[in-house]
């Protein structure tokens, strides 16, 4: 028998072990941050960690904040029948890169999280248009379940293949989907004006996240064109003008969502308040505030702070949303989502408290 289905059978009976859980990617920021996140996490034991740029180094001696959780975990080169001694395997990689992996490692381990684009977008036809390849993988496709839990928990719940979101995404996603759905909001000519730390950006040096370029600099950039545009589409429902922006700190998302209140709503602040309060009542990770959200409240947890505003001048409603973008961004919205499915307790591993100052 699988592993991955033995581990089935110990979820319907209840767990009360160990999964034994491999990073491919581990020596990116995302890959680091599933590090920090599973060395707390009761049931999930990391017991395969790659990074081939990295390979054969300790991982304290590439993220010193590691040593003492993994004082002696060295990052290996990927190999196919390493991953799939896992029952759970997380993917830190490049969109083609994991595309490539998933039909390798689907079936054979118990849980595959994707932290690429690679399965987020159900259109197959949007990939060529906005990541610049063709996805193949009809099927694999299909059976790919998008990890965003406060939306789309059900679903999650025994899934095989797990889409984590994208960071802006999330919270975009988080800030808009509960208005969409309720009918309070128009679907069309919504804006979501959103700041990212550079951590965003990846490990890898580049010129335009080098210190002295971004440092004292606020910039836009993917003006139109932006890949987290189709995806924020298909999870709120409506239809976005999406602007990124560099800010000078290291972690953290800022999403400043505008729309236009449905024909009949009549919306107050209050009652928007109210609609998000009602949606996220029962969310161990969302915080839904009158007072406007930052963050740095979210650093280094795996919470959402949300408010709400409406303008009487403009007939504009605002939705604001503040994130880690490397914890509820990615790596543990990730967490989350592998709870999740895996029927362990939702939380575990994570915090919904941020480290301040």
């Amino acid at each position: 028998m699988h592993n991955y289905a033995i581990a089935r059978i110990i979820i319907q009976v209840g767990f009360s072990g160990t999964f034994r859980v491999g990073i491919v990617g581990a020596s990116g920021y995302t890959g680091a941050e599933l590090l920090r996140l599973l060395a707390a996490h009761p049931s999930l034991e990391v017991v395969y960690a790659t990074g081939d740029s990295q390979a054969g180094s300790l991982a304290a001696s590439v993220y010193p904040s590691l040593a003492a959780a993994f004082p002696s975990l060295v990052f290996a080169e990927y190999d196919t029948v390493e991953a799939a001694k896992c029952d759970v395997v997380f993917l830190g990689l490049p969109h083609e890169a994991s595309l490539a992996l998933v039909p390798q490692l689907l079936d054979r381990v118990r849980l595959v999280v994707d932290l690429s684009a690679a399965y987020r977008l159900k259109d197959a036809a949007k990939y060529p248009q906005w990541y610049g390849f063709s996805h193949d993988q009809p099927e694999v496709l299909a059976r790919a379940v998008y990890g965003l839990p406060e939306l789309y928990r059900a679903e999650l719940a025994g899934a095989q293949l797990v889409a984590t979101p994208g960071c802006y995404v999330t919270a975009a996603s988080l800030a808009l989907t509960p208005l969409v759905r309720g009918g309070l909001i128009e679907t069309t000519g919504v804006i979501v004006d959103a700041a990212s730390g550079v951590s965003g950006a990846g490990r890898v040096p580049k010129s335009n996240t080098h210190f002295n370029t971004v440092n004292e600099d606020f910039t836009a950039y993917g003006l139109l064109d932006h890949r987290h545009t189709p995806e924020i589409e298909q999870v709120t429902g409506a239809q976005v003008l999406f602007t990124p922006h560099l800010a000078p700190m290291n972690r953290g998302i800022l999403a400043t969502c505008y729309a236009k209140p449905a024909n009949g709503t009549n919306p107050t602040t209050q009652s928007l308040l109210a609609a998000l309060a009602k949606a996220y009542a029962k969310e161990p990770f969302v915080v839904v505030r009158p007072t406007p959200p930052s963050t740095k409240a979210t650093l280094g947890s795996n919470s959402a702070h949300l408010t709400a505003r409406y303008d009487e001048r403009t007939n504009t409603v605002m939705v604001i949303c503040a994130i880690d973008n490397l914890t509820k961004g990615a790596s543990g919205g990730a967490v989350q989502a592998a709870n999740v499915a895996l029927g362990l307790p939702e939380t575990a591993g994570l915090s919904n408290v941020g480290m301040y100052p």
